[in-house]
């Protein structure tokens, strides 16, 4: 398929810079396969539109401050994304993006206030380099001090970071450090909203897949199926797949929030021919023509025109009948991106 069959136009306003001012009062656009019916609803209502029964999967990657200002040695201006930790590394050696003026030297040093260093130990390519930092102190505690939240580009270009993003930019259910990027469609829960949906009998299971960069990676081939995804470091326990199996066995409805979870689920039912306890790393890119093992819904927002996670959702919902809640979303001024509204195709 052609790339520019998932392109859409967007006014600029409805590019969300902000999260909602309550969690739970974001949009709700109700989306039916079958039907291609439409709901406009708010997501606080999300019990109405789910059976007793059905099982929500989410992941529960918490986001850490990975982006870090600082200047190399020369004095230029430097900003460091970081993306992964060296695996079973007893030093604080990591890989990262570097943004900066001109390419950092390997062997050079980047300054980050007044207690940590880091020394560029190799280019690995595709502008990720990799790290080692000295650090005064636990590491953790120094990003807390002097680490951002990893914004998407599209919202760091309209406004600075603040306070706000630290409790926002992150799920209420985040719990396992690691993710250079947002699960967002779980933006819009609360625990009251969670308490009325298990007393409704909707049960949960959760699931670890780390957001990479990849997430906001654009698909450059014209034919979209010539995409690859990067990898991203996922868990499921077997107490969750038992959950996610029990619920196909007895045909209730398996719903994923997000396309993270999405790609973690699908990509361990693939590589296993069912849903296990598992962990490793997940590369799986959905495109129209997948088949899907174990997704009977799915919960996500709006994404950007030609982006995978958009092309995941069509692949899901067909893209004829995306395209249709698109343009609805848009008349109806939905909000847009990370911080926007949400969708719960059925």
């Amino acid at each position: 398929m052609n790339l520019e069959e998932f392109d859409y136009e967007l006014p600029e306003g409805l590019i969300a810079a902000f999260p909602s001012r309550e969690r739970e009062k974001s949009r709700l656009l109700v989306l039916r396969r079958k039907s291609g019916e439409m709901i406009h609803s708010i997501f606080s209502d999300l019990d109405e539109f789910l059976d007793a029964g059905d099982l929500l999967v989410l992941n529960d990657t918490k986001v850490f401050p990975a982006r870090l200002r600082g200047k190399k040695e020369s004095g230029g201006k430097v900003e460091v994304l970081l993306l992964e930790r060296f695996p079973n590394a007893t030093r604080s050696l990591w890989i990262a993006l570097i943004d900066a003026a001109k390419k950092p030297r390997v062997g050079s040093r980047l300054v980050f206030g007044d207690r940590m260093t880091a020394q560029v130990i190799g280019d690995v390519g595709r502008g990720r380099f990799g790290l080692e930092f000295d650090h005064g102190g636990d590491f953790f505690e120094q990003l807390e001090n002097l680490g951002e939240p990893p914004l998407p580009p599209y919202v760091k270009r309209r406004r600075a970071t603040e306070p706000l993003d630290w409790q926002r930019y992150q799920t209420v259910y985040a719990a396992r450090t690691g993710a250079v990027a947002a699960p967002t469609a779980g933006f819009h829960f609360t625990p009251e909203l969670f308490a009325t949906l298990e007393a409704k009998g909707i049960e949960r299971a959760l699931l670890t897949l780390h957001v990479g960069p990849g997430t906001f990676q654009p698909v450059r081939a014209a034919e979209i199926e010539n995409h690859r995804m990067e990898g991203e470091r996922y868990r499921l326990s077997a107490e969750s797949a038992d959950k996610i199996n029990r619920a196909k066995q007895t045909r209730r409805r398996v719903v994923a929030v997000g396309s993270t979870t999405t790609r973690a689920l699908e990509w361990i039912a693939l590589e296993n021919g069912k849903v296990i306890g598992d962990e490793g790393i997940a590369r799986l890119y959905i495109c129209p023509g997948d088949s899907f093992r174990v997704l009977d819904g799915l919960i996500t927002n709006f994404h950007l025109p030609g982006s995978t996670p958009l092309i995941l959702v069509a692949a899901f919902a067909g893209l004829e009948l995306v395209r249709h809640a698109y343009r609805e979303a848009v008349e109806k001024q939905y909000r847009f991106y990370s911080y926007g509204d949400a969708m719960l195709i059925l």
